[in-house]
């Protein structure tokens, strides 16, 4: 194996914001973080072993990537999700939510209306209402556990206010759902019908689960591919966070300088001499590490799936088709928010993302991280169980 999973790595002291900071956000000194997105495992060997040496160069100046790079880019995508894509689509910038940002400044004007899917990734809606732009909610709709889209519901919204840009999370954090190739094809016609074009945030497409294929939302249709931005990058795939590379994909050439116009505005114009050679390098020699990895995250899976059904029925898990995060749907513990949130991190010591984050359809949900050595999460599920019993 390229690296041990079970291996356990202190990351305090290391200016850690999920393991470094918890006083400073109100947390005690002693609870277990399982909230941020960002894995517990060390990088492909290949990224640190290209990292090592440029260290060791020494000579950090402005840098920019050659051919090179944009090869290894492209080749993931053709080769893992049959999209051929080309290189003159590429902006880059350091990280999506920057890009989205980005998207929405240069594609939209104040006061236009932009449309999420609640529950959904918190910065959605914080970029919007920052960006003095009017946020919409399409609710998603949980049946028996499994969330649906309301199309009726999200075109009636269009229609009443207006809306120029749609954010779409592809596979969907939290809920975990992996869009089918029918979902993508109704969403993607309803947009084309009212104008409304598709910012797609595809940042946890390299994990689904067995029976579950991500489409690059792009590759659905050429008028898709047209009428949207696809926001991509190494970042949680090969647990690079923090080196800020993202790689978005924007084909129609108006649309692009638009972006492209949008982010040079910030000032924002070299990317990060290291983020360059880890993409670069993940995309070229991560394929097994990633492989094993997904391997292990579907064991830690089927180990939290366990452990709730014997010591925590009342939780229910929202069964995952992609990502790394966990949907818990916590309303059978008949308590409210403050008591749950009181029971989990002051009892249980345990700090999770309350559902409530995400937008009110949220509400009585907990976000799980599971990519994290096996002993991580024992000791998380036994604190949840603490926290309850």
């Amino acid at each position: 194996m390229d690296r041990d999973f079970n291996q356990i790595i202190d990351r305090h002291n290391t200016n850690s914001l999920k393991y470094d900071f918890a006083l400073q956000r109100g947390k005690s000194a002693d609870i277990l973080p399982m909230w941020v997105a960002d894995m517990d495992f060390q990088a492909p060997t290949a990224v640190c072993s290209r990292l090592e040496e440029l260290s060791r160069f020494g000579i950090f100046g402005y840098s920019d990537n050659q051919t090179s790079y944009f090869d290894a880019v492209l080749n993931w995508y053709q080769k893992h999700f049959n999209w051929t894509a080309k290189k003159e689509w590429i902006l880059r910038t350091p990280g999506v939510v920057f890009a989205i940002a980005a998207a929405i400044r240069g594609l939209t004007e104040e006061g236009d209306a932009v449309l999420i899917q609640e529950p959904v990734y918190y910065p959605f809606s914080s970029i919007i209402t920052q960006n003095k732009r009017k946020k919409i909610i399409n609710p998603l709709v949980n049946k028996n556990g499994h969330y649906e889209m309301d199309l009726d519901d999200m075109e009636q919204k269009i229609i009443d206010n207006h809306v120029k840009l749609f954010l779409l999370c592809s596979p969907h954090n939290p809920v975990g759902r992996v869009w089918t190739l029918d979902e993508l094809e109704a969403v993607g016609n309803l947009c084309q019908k009212h104008g409304v074009i598709i910012v797609s945030d595809e940042i946890h497409s390299d994990f689904t689960f067995e029976g579950h294929t991500h489409y690059v939302f792009a590759s659905v249709s050429d008028a898709f591919a047209q009428n949207s931005v696809i926001c991509t990058s190494p970042s949680k795939t090969f647990n690079v966070a923090g080196l800020q590379i993202s790689n978005i994909f924007v084909p129609n050439p108006n649309l692009r300088k638009k972006v492209k116009d949008a982010i040079a505005a910030t000032g924002y114009c070299e990317v990060n001499y290291f983020a360059l050679a880890a993409c670069e390098t993940a995309y070229r020699e991560g394929e097994t590490w990633l492989n094993e990895l997904r391997k292990y995250l579907t064991d830690n899976l089927h180990y939290v799936y366990a452990y709730l059904m014997k010591y925590l029925p009342e939780i229910r898990l929202v069964e995952p088709e992609g990502t790394y995060l966990l949907w818990l749907d916590c309303r059978n513990l008949k308590m409210t928010e403050k008591e749950r949130i009181d029971a989990i991190e002051n009892k249980g010591k345990l700090w999770l993302d309350t559902g409530s984050m995400f937008g009110e359809a949220g509400t009585g949900y907990e976000r799980i991280n599971i990519a994290c050595p096996r002993a991580t999460l024992e000791e998380c599920l036994n604190r949840l169980r603490k926290a309850f019993s």
